[in-house]
């Protein structure tokens, strides 16, 4: 297994507060990581501090040489007024051959919108754009901070999907920040509680279940945690309570 990001200790200050304290992490080739966290938990600064744009302040961050990094940040803003085709948005800051742009749209389910403008876009078609923008250097992990707001229910569950099958495709690991656990991925190989600190760590139904995580987000949420199992293929399950077990013991 290839180790692509490692941290050690990790811990950042901003402003004279501590954002995060003594944070250790690991993500190999291939494997899919959800962070979840109440706001202003330290999601995004850890993001940050995972693809180099923030330095820690004490431990470690280690990247594998020549890591090449897909990101998609938390609100992208640009300019729907101007005249700008999809293909063009893709180009940017860098030029990719009209072949590699329409691959990396198809992968994203966002196949045929290269010539579309980017103000005839609904929400959804445009995240899907950036997202095709990130893949398009072939990324050996793929960072996404909370890539579904905005969206729907089932416009977050197939987006998931979506990731899920890029995985697939490209073989890249996945660090998703998701607000909650609500909808989760069926294919999370792992869960991270962040609440300044790693709270707790693991399978999607064990953090759940854990009590750290409840202490942050409520009894309840066991109960409507949904791990989805693609609406389009399950039309008629609750999904509600599927593959829900305590694993804490």
């Amino acid at each position: 297994m290839t180790l692509l990001i490692e941290t050690r200790g990790l811990t950042i200050d901003l402003s004279g507060q501590t954002v995060l304290k003594h944070v250790d992490f690991a993500v190999t080739r291939g494997e899919i990581v959800v962070i979840v966290g109440p706001n202003g938990s330290g999601k995004t600064t850890f993001l940050r501090a995972l693809i180099g744009a923030v330095k820690p302040s004490s431990g470690s961050a280690y990247r594998k040489p020549d890591l090449r990094i897909g990101y998609v940040p938390q609100r992208l803003t640009v300019d729907k007024t101007m005249p700008l085709q999809v293909a063009d948005f893709l180009s940017l800051p860098q030029s990719h051959s009209r072949e590699d742009i329409s691959k990396a749209l198809k992968t994203a389910g966002a196949e045929g919108l290269g010539k579309r403008q980017l103000s005839e876009l609904s929400g959804g078609q445009f995240q899907k754009a950036v997202l095709a923008r990130a893949i398009l250097g072939q990324p050996d992990v793929l960072v996404l901070d909370e890539p579904t707001q905005g969206l729907d229910q089932p416009g977050e569950a197939d987006f998931y999907k979506l990731i899920e099958d890029i995985r697939q495709e490209i073989g890249c690991a996945i660090i998703l920040v998701s607000h909650d656990l609500h909808v989760v991925m069926r294919a999370a190989d792992r869960v991270i509680c962040l609440n300044g600190h790693i709270c707790c760590e693991g399978a999607p139904t064990a953090v759940a279940t854990a009590p750290e995580y409840q202490a942050l987000f409520g009894h309840g949420t066991k109960g409507t945690l949904a791990l989805y199992r693609h609406e389009h293929d399950h039309h008629h399950h609750d999904h509600s309570n599927e593959n829900i077990k305590d694993q804490s013991h």
